[in-house]
């Protein structure tokens, strides 16, 4: 971040600060009290368990030079304001301001799945062409993309955002706080369809990333996907499709997947054409690394390049598709940090092309579906049947569909496969059930929606395996 005054500081926010409080933020803003280190601002967040204001003190004594309170406290000096999250935004407003008046390139993601994959290869795309600042995670909201924005300083070149949204003029607010250049749309599905109530009302929320686009900006949207192409006459900015369709302006051309399931392609774009190995895991993730090549070609990035820097991209974030091999032979694909309908398939078809013994899927339910939950998670046992799953193990009371789904489409095939569908209260049960079935040369998928805390029961399969 770069260094402010307290004065500086409490003028971005509309704060009131103490007339005789003196001090410059000369670290990083941070909303958690255990990370704070000497020269940071502290941003007491009140929360539904915890509320930051508690923690006052732990943040002076760590070295905090200040914090955004609502309230004024002893132990450190506090620019007061009405909502801290609010005044976080404005902070990181201020700071982009001021850093987009310089070189600093701003490029945004959005889209109903795959962003955060997507951020991390444009992430390490762009790092080999310039200082980049993309932390790993989902920083997508109100707290974590001013937080993401405040990392940059006066030598970031690029700045990569990722942009959720829970509902209308959410993505628009996230555009305010920082203005990209780059606007990368990957999907729309059906992630958070009981909060928008249509496909159509996700379309117009993700759309607001295209229509704050600058004329001289680039919006990057998926060809293959007509809900996202249909948003090009949404933005004043030039529109760069992607895709695998011969249309697309950066299409991936003669896929295939190793024995490992990472993906193999040919990059055409801007008349060239340059292979591509990805290090990622499913066949899905083409389409990511489409997005983010557009982007990088957006601001300048050689196609040769591109394609080199997305062959030596790697896994950054936790819990998206994380292949571990076991010391016993089993496979573990923890992909467990989130879920929907779209990415539930997409992960199926990923566990397909892995190799192995058999292959199992441990699934959780899918959150926020809205009234077509009870039929999207029935489909979804029938899909993973189609895509070849030896076992389906549906995890929790939300997903007793999952296994009716995955019964019944055996049933209709006259698959009599031992153990094909079987349903479980939780992931004791799950892992109870698993460490009594499991063999050497079986490959584990693990996914459901985040607040089902899939990622624990991968956890201990892991740790399971760790000693054989």
């Amino acid at each position: 971040m770069i260094a402010l005054t307290l004065a500086e500081v409490a003028e971005a926010v509309h704060g009131r600060l103490p007339p005789d409080a003196r001090g410059t933020v000369t670290g990083t803003v941070t909303v958690d009290s255990r990370a704070v280190a000497p020269g940071d601002l502290f941003v007491a967040v009140p929360g539904e368990r915890v509320d930051g204001h508690d923690f006052l003190a732990a943040a002076a004594s760590a070295g905090a030079v200040a914090a955004l309170t609502t309230r004024p406290d002893g132990a450190l000096p506090c620019v007061v304001v009405d909502e801290p999250v609010v005044a976080l935004g404005r902070l990181a407003a201020a700071v982009h301001a001021r850093l987009g008046a310089g070189s600093l390139r701003t490029l945004a993601i959005t889209g109903s799945s795959g962003k955060t994959s997507t951020k991390d290869l444009l992430g390490q795309v762009l790092a080999a062409a310039g200082p980049t600042v993309s932390p790993p995670g989902s920083y997508n909201n109100d707290i974590g993309l001013p937080l993401t924005v405040l990392s940059a300083d006066e030598g970031t070149r690029f700045l990569v955002l990722e942009m959720g949204s829970r509902g209308p003029g959410h993505i628009a607010r996230l555009c305010a706080v920082a203005r990209p250049q780059v606007g990368v749309v990957l999907n729309v599905g059906s992630a958070h369809l009981g909060e928008f109530g249509s496909p159509e009302g996700i379309a117009a929320a993700k759309g607001e990333l295209v229509e704050a686009l600058p004329a001289d900006g680039t919006a990057v949207l998926n060809a293959d996907d007509p809900r996202v192409l249909g948003m090009a006459p949404r933005t004043r900015a030039r529109v760069l499709t992607t895709g695998l369709g011969a249309g697309a302006d950066v299409r991936a051309e003669d896929v295939v997947l190793d024995e490992s399931g990472r993906p193999r392609f040919t990059l055409a774009a801007a008349g060239q054409r340059s292979p591509v190995r990805l290090q990622v895991v499913g066949a899905h993730q083409v389409a990511n690394a489409l997005s983010a090549a557009g982007a990088a070609l957006a601001v300048g990035l050689a196609p040769a390049a591109v394609a080199d820097a997305l062959s030596a991209a790697v896994p950054r974030s936790r819990w998206r598709m994380e292949v571990t091999r076991r010391a016993d032979g089993v496979t573990v694909v923890n992909d467990a940090y989130n879920a929907n309908p779209e990415s539930m398939r997409a992960a199926l078809a990923a566990l397909s092309g892995l190799a192995g013994r058999r292959r199992i899927a441990v699934l959780g339910g899918m959150a926020e579906l809205g009234p077509g939950a009870a039929a999207e998670h029935e489909r979804l046992g029938r899909d993973a049947v189609a895509s070849g799953v030896d076992l389906v193990v549906a995890v929790g009371a939300d997903a007793v569909g999952i296994a009716a789904g995955a019964a019944a489409a055996r049933a209709e095939r006259d698959d009599d496969t031992n153990q094909g569908a079987i349903s479980v209260p939780d992931r004791a049960a799950a892992r109870e059930l698993l460490t009594e079935v499991l063999v050497p040369g079986d490959v584990v998928l693990v996914k459901a929606s985040r607040s089902y805390g899939l990622e624990v029961l991968a956890d201990a399969l892991l740790d399971a395996g760790a000693g054989a």
